[in-house]
């Protein structure tokens, strides 16, 4: 199983890369994350913001197996205890079926991609910035994996 991680938005901070890095060298061969970063949408005086989304969504899509399974970070999603999500991640392993997550852009997911994803999950509802989003995600992933490992 592939946990693949599709974030909107290049060149985080050095912070953010330090942290994912060393959360994701923590899990095991089988849960190794691959992460793609994806461009922005233009943004501006003459470009709209759902038109921004709409870009960042097809580009997202584009980057999804059709066999994954697909789960969204969106703020109106359900909200998942740590208990929750180990248990989640424990029946990904089990069925082999590798794993999509998204992280939209500023303005959030498209439509589309919330219509593909299996499952909509809600880090918190707090506005969370991206790069924090980031961090949270895979510490959690690594923390959800602890669990199943039997550790505190």
């Amino acid at each position: 199983m592939q946990l693949r991680i599709v974030a909107i938005g290049t060149r985080m901070p050095a912070w953010v890369e330090q942290a994912c890095a060393e959360y994701g060298k923590r899990l095991p061969r089988e849960l190794r994350l691959q992460w793609l970063e994806l461009p922005l949408g233009q943004r501006g005086k003459n470009a709209s913001a759902s038109r921004a989304v709409a870009t960042e969504s097809d580009a997202m899509l584009g980057r999804i197996g059709h066999s994954h399974r697909v789960i969204a970070l969106d703020q109106a999603g359900q909200s998942w205890t740590t208990e929750r999500l180990a248990d989640k991640l424990l029946g990904w392993q089990m069925d082999g079926q590798d794993v999509s997550l998204l992280i939209g852009g500023p303005d959030g997911l498209g439509e589309s991609c919330k219509q593909r994803a299996d499952e909509s999950w809600s880090l918190s509802p707090l506005t969370l910035p991206h790069p924090l989003v980031r961090v949270v995600l895979v510490e959690q992933l690594y923390r959800a994996w602890s669990i199943n490992q039997g550790h505190p």
